[in-house]
């Protein structure tokens, strides 16, 4: 099987490899072509390598569309499993929408930049200088109901179809924010099945099949904040089986069947 990956970091440990820059895909164009399947492509190459050379990527479409930008993601969500989605208003910047969430949305709420990760980019909002603030430097208004908590949130790595793995992200203490990216700590005791069981449901009706998503639990109920595509690793570290090898098994359950028994190794194209 050929592989072509446009993220090295990514793609570390998967047998038969070859790296491609992604600024150079057009100079790389004839291996591109000749790959089976090509791995971790960046957002605006997904067209071309797609609906143009109509090669398989992985993450596949509906996994870069929807990873791509919080807005789309927490519309769609809201379509099929609105019960696990905080109460959410998204809305274009103008006067009388910025008015109108002064008005309506009790303090402290949550707002959201479209596009960012590891934390950055989501503001606890307790003011109106503060919204005001976050109004002026983004084009759409994306806010959120706070949700009380007990500083603590789930993370759950989806891989293919099926859960990778799962952990607790504890917030620094006074912090808004659990990411570990900002300090939070991991903990892999009482991870409740059904909360693994609600995110494993949305996470094969949208068929994303690589994600990181987080749940947070609040007065009883699993909400969905979010989910990201490039999900970091720093909780995956003892895991059995590592994230590389689950990709490439479930690779090969999709493309080759049967598992070819001698991988040839990798290579870099600069």
């Amino acid at each position: 099987m050929k592989l072509v990956s446009f993220n090295a970091f990514r793609t570390i440990g998967i047998p038969g490899v070859t790296y491609i820059k992604p600024d150079h895909m057009f100079k790389e164009i004839e291996v591109i072509k000749n790959a089976d399947v090509l791995l971790f492509p960046e957002t605006w190459q997904v067209p071309t390598l797609v609906y143009g050379l109509k090669k398989a990527i992985f993450p596949n479409v509906e996994t870069m569309l929807l990873g791509e930008n919080k807005i789309e993601m927490t519309r769609v969500l809201q379509a099929i499993t609105p019960q696990h989605v905080p109460y959410t208003e998204i809305l274009a910047n103008t006067a009388q929408n910025i008015g109108n969430i002064l008005e309506t949305f009790p303090y402290p709420f949550v707002a959201k930049e479209a596009k960012n990760s590891m934390g950055q980019g989501v503001f606890l909002i307790e003011n109106e200088a503060q919204f005001r603030t976050y109004a002026e430097q983004n084009d759409a208004l994306y806010v959120q109901e706070f949700l009380p908590n007990d500083g603590k949130d789930l993370r759950v790595c989806v891989i293919g179809d099926q859960i990778h793995a799962a952990y607790w992200r504890v917030g620094a203490e006074g912090e808004f924010l659990h990411n570990v990216a900002r300090g939070g700590d991991i903990c892999n005791e009482f991870i409740p099945d059904d909360a693994l069981d609600i995110v494993l449901s949305i996470a094969r009706t949208l068929s994303v099949n690589h994600a990181g998503f987080d749940v947070l639990v609040s007065n009883g109920n699993y909400y969905i904040l979010e989910f990201n595509v490039l999900f970091g690793n720093q909780g995956l570290r003892n895991e059995k089986t590592t994230v590389s090898e689950a990709i490439y098994q479930y690779i090969l359950s999709q493309f080759v069947p049967p598992y070819p028994t001698a991988p040839t190794p990798g290579k870099i194209i600069s």
